[in-house]
């Protein structure tokens, strides 16, 4: 990558601002909801059909594919997959949480509104603007007559915040040889956030998930309390005791063998956190905490992350069928159900942590002498994900973050969960790369989501630059590779990586 292709890419970019705001609200302005299917299947494939229009005008080649699930569990049609090709690699979506006004956004949450070199708008950060990003670099060398270092190939859903539904069997499918992934080197999301609001980071880890719902029954219809209050065993007060025997006030899991398979942390990985730019007090502060109770679970930096990333966590969420309106309603619900669940780190097994979940709260409601219905449902299972930082992928990453920013990145792991990015290791044994370019108080999920304009402008300019860096580097296809697998005591010799380059080739 020559100097002079730096500059004038750097200079473009910067000269496109205002045209990236427009079209970045146009795709804000299309609700894509997925968490209403319903509603909003019509605007879900509205959106995928304004990127494949957007895809054509740039020449690439696009295609709609028929979700391979077809109807959701409600027999609710599911929205197509979008595939793009431009002669290269990533996963996107164009998803979209339920927002309106009236839930507290200080502006109409889909019209992207500019304040103080922000960028609010529902879907702005999470994830419409990183995904346009893509097609933005595109663009950029079409308009510079520069051609691709190499081969880009983009998915676009509309489900990642519904559970992804079809993207998992589609990857199957476009896995398998000669089909869409199957020549694919490397694969990058720009789906997470950056530890802090200044500095960027590579991620290489993520939590896993195990989600449960827990619902007692004590009659067929609500009862009223005054009527029969003291005649019944009522489900809440059950449900109540369940959730309670979970977890304790400290954040100690209470479920037994929880902990038993936790992976230990490497001394290679401990001295990451050493110089990973976090503090607790700033924390605090983005997240609302300081003016209520302005106390978190650690008070050291290096402790706090590794409770965030390195060890699992168990949160209660909410209890439906209870009343939760304003007022003062004297019911006693024939059903509650608890929503918790665990994430997970890597060794840990959804499977295996459903069963120690089931066997808790079967002794527990065993223990209440309760005459009422119980029962314990896992309703999404995914394992943690862990990536090597020292990856030629994630050096590629890096180097182009140096380029843009001054600055190495940070290596960090997150809190969350994206299932998808063990779906692309495990199916076409690639490495997948987490290049996050949003900051971490975008508020993603959330009333008032926003996109830095800086992060934008260079955002855009890091996966341009990410891309050319893949172009210089040296040696066989990964996806080309086709030799024996190297053993458990050859992949511990230097150069020996766990996805991509695990064979002879590279040692």
């Amino acid at each position: 990558m020559s100097d002079n292709f730096k500059a004038q890419f750097f200079q473009h970019v910067d000269d496109s601002v205002l045209q990236y705001i427009a079209e970045l609200g146009e795709a804000v302005a299309i609700p894509s909801v997925s968490a209403d299917l319903q509603t909003h299947l019509t605007d879900i494939i509205a959106m995928e059909k304004w990127a494949l229009d957007y895809i054509e005008r740039l020449g690439g080649t696009a295609e709609l594919l028929p979700n391979p699930k077809g109807v959701d569990d409600d027999g609710n049609e599911l929205p197509p997959i979008l595939l793009a090709e431009f002669k290269a690699a990533e996963n996107s979506e164009s998803k979209k949480t339920p927002a309106a006004k009236e839930d507290g956004w200080d502006s109409d949450p889909f019209v992207l509104t500019e304040k103080d070199d922000k960028l609010y708008g529902r879907g702005s950060t999470d994830d419409k603007g990183p995904a346009l990003s893509w097609l933005w670099v595109i663009q950029a060398h079409r308009k510079l007559g520069v051609d691709l270092p190499v081969n880009v190939k983009l998915m676009f859903e509309g489900m990642e915040e519904s559970g992804s539904e079809g993207m998992f069997e589609a990857i199957q499918i476009l896995s398998k040889e000669g089909k869409f992934l199957s020549d694919v080197d490397f694969f990058c999301i720009s789906d997470n956030y950056w530890l802090g609001a200044s500095k960027p980071c590579l991620t290489y880890g993520l939590r896993g998930l195990a989600y449960f719902s827990c619902s007692v029954q004590c009659c067929e219809q609500d009862l009223h309390s005054g009527v029969l209050g003291g005649t019944v065993h009522e489900a809440m007060t059950d449900l109540v005791q369940l959730m309670a025997s979970l977890i304790d006030s400290s954040g100690k899991i209470l479920v037994p063998g929880i902990m038993d398979d936790v992976a230990e942390v490497t001394p290679e990985e401990d001295a990451l956190y050493e110089t990973i730019d976090f503090n607790c007090e700033s924390y605090k502060k983005e997240n609302k905490v300081a003016s209520v109770s302005n106390k978190l679970m650690y008070e050291k930096e290096k402790d706090l992350l590794m409770a965030r990333w390195t060890y699992p966590t168990l949160s209660l969420h909410g209890i439906e069928g209870a009343f939760s309106g304003t007022g003062a309603k004297t019911v006693i619900p024939a059903k509650a159900i608890g929503k918790f669940s665990l994430r997970l780190v890597p060794d840990q097994d959804p499977k295996r942590i459903e069963q120690c979940v089931s066997d808790h709260l079967n002794k527990v409601f065993s223990s209440l002498g309760s005459p009422n219905k119980m029962n314990v449902t896992l309703l999404h299972g995914a394992k943690a994900w862990k990536s090597d930082p020292k990856h030629p992928n994630f050096e590629a990453a890096a180097r182009a973050t140096e380029k843009v920013y001054g600055m190495l990145p940070d290596y960090t792991r997150e809190g969350g969960s994206i299932p998808i990015t063990t779906a692309f290791e495990e199916a076409t044994q690639m490495n997948v790369c987490l290049l996050p370019v949003g900051a971490c108080d975008d508020m993603a999920h959330s009333q008032n989501e926003k996109y830095n304009k800086k992060n934008l402008i260079n955002g855009v300019k890091v996966l341009g630059l990410y891309l050319h860096e893949l172009g210089e580097l040296k040696g066989p296809k990964p996806s080309e590779c086709r030799c024996v697998e190297l053993s458990p005591e050859e992949l511990m010799e230097p150069g020996a990586f766990m996805r991509g380059f695990k064979c002879k080739c590279f040692m």
